[in-house]
């Protein structure tokens, strides 16, 4: 397939590039010291990615630690209720700590571990991504720090809870919003303090070269089990996949498996209450081109050019920019992005759980909400959700804020 003169059957030989840009998008904007850390984690990665030793490790760990391959679900009860479209979820919510993140965290503290690091440091939204390096700090015995924003540690206490029981330190975050952008904040200044000792392991597709790459490349086992499954289960390829974007890292790698099949891929942002600045995180719908953490995309900014302050019922959402990656597909047309606001999202959080027995995250409930609206406009065949992670960290929320419907 081509599209817009991107070749997509050497696409991931060609994108990224080798100084870590998809077309105008990604690159490393840092320091010159922050630069030497980040091209000793390129050399390691490019060096360890070829490694049999490793990849076979790594397929292990996923098999009898993190239980994959994770299955697809077909959604009858849902389908059914919605018209003649069926509907199916690739179930990355029964992935080991109950989301798609355990898929990079495993492979970024192994190589880690491979550099000779003693400490490991993420930042966290909704917490998944917290857990998830948790759980691998602790398989690897590494140092874990976790930092996470004041608003999101009350709204997410389960996952806060699990972080400390498995070892890691979570230091909370207090300054301007306190969610996402300001943990990653700090997380990036803690990094620097201490790039000799430790490696700063970014949650998504996000921040400067390689992670958006390496990001990818360790999430590519949801795209590429899904296709082999769902081709398997129907005898065909679905006729559109859908998944959630916040940073990126789930769609990233489910959408990776079909870029070069045809099939529509929808990427779900975030509208949240509306489309004023603040009352969402749509970057890649109302944002424009910009720098921040590390890396050039489509970013939301406020009246200065800094990065605006975002809004999402989702913590793992509420980001004001986007990958790399998914501003070069959204530019070239491969990916259509498109947006649900926190009612459709909430509706449908609740509309999986009565009629299939499934709690999804509020972030997957996003994708799920589009995956309804999509079923309805097409009237005929098939729509494969990325349902990234399960909604337990999220029921004390929503009871609190939108009670038992």
């Amino acid at each position: 397939m081509e599209l817009n003169g991107v070749n997509f059957d050497t696409y991931f030989r060609n994108y990224p590039d080798k100084k870590g840009y998809f077309g105008p998008y990604g690159g490393s904007y840092v320091d010159a010291d922050l630069q030497k850390a980040m091209d000793e984690i390129t050399e390691a990665y490019h060096t360890i990615c070829q490694s049999r030793k490793f990849i076979a490790e790594l397929r292990r760990i996923r098999k009898e630690f993190q239980g994959r391959p994770t299955p697809i679900s077909h959604l009858e009860r849902l389908s059914t209720s919605l018209g003649g479209v069926q509907l199916y979820v690739k179930r990355e919510d029964l992935n080991h700590t109950g989301a798609h993140k355990l898929n990079h965290c495993m492979g970024e503290v192994l190589l880690a571990k491979y550099m000779g690091k003693k400490k490991v440091i993420a930042e966290t939204g909704a917490g998944q991504h917290g857990v998830a390096m948790a759980t691998a700090a602790a398989y690897f015995g590494l140092e874990c720090d976790i930092y996470m924003g004041a608003v999101d540690i009350k709204k997410q206490a389960p996952n806060v809870a699990r972080m400390k029981i498995l070892g890691a330190n979570v230091v909370e975050v207090t300054h301007g919003l306190q969610t996402l952008k300001e943990a990653v904040d700090a997380a990036f200044d803690a990094y620097t303090k201490d790039y000799k000792n430790s490696m700063y392991c970014i949650g998504s597709v996000v921040g400067p070269h390689p992670f958006p790459l390496m990001v990818r490349d360790f999430q590519h086992v949801v795209g590429e089990e899904a296709r082999e499954q769902f081709v398997d289960m129907t005898g065909h390829l679905p006729d559109a996949i859908v998944a959630c974007v916040g940073g990126g890292s789930n769609a990233a790698g489910f959408f990776s498996g079909f870029l070069n099949d045809p099939v529509d891929i929808y990427g779900i942002e975030p509208l949240g209450r509306g489309t004023a600045l603040g009352d969402h995180a749509a970057s890649l719908q109302y944002g424009t081109e910009g720098v921040m953490h590390g890396f050039n995309s489509i970013m939301l900014k406020d009246e200065n050019g800094e990065p605006a302050p975002v809004y999402s019922v989702a913590s793992g959402l509420d980001y004001p920019s986007s990958g790399p990656e998914h501003a070069f597909l959204h530019s070239i047309g491969r990916v259509k992005y498109d947006v649900i606001d926190d009612e459709e999202t909430i509706d449908a959080f609740y509309k999986l759980a009565r009629l299939e027995g499934i709690i999804p995250a509020i972030e997957s409930a996003h994708a799920v909400a589009y995956g309804m609206k999509l079923a309805k406009k097409m009237g005929t065949g098939s729509v494969l959700i990325n349902l990234s992670g399960r909604g337990d960290k999220d029921m004390d929320y929503i009871i609190e804020n939108y009670g038992i419907r």
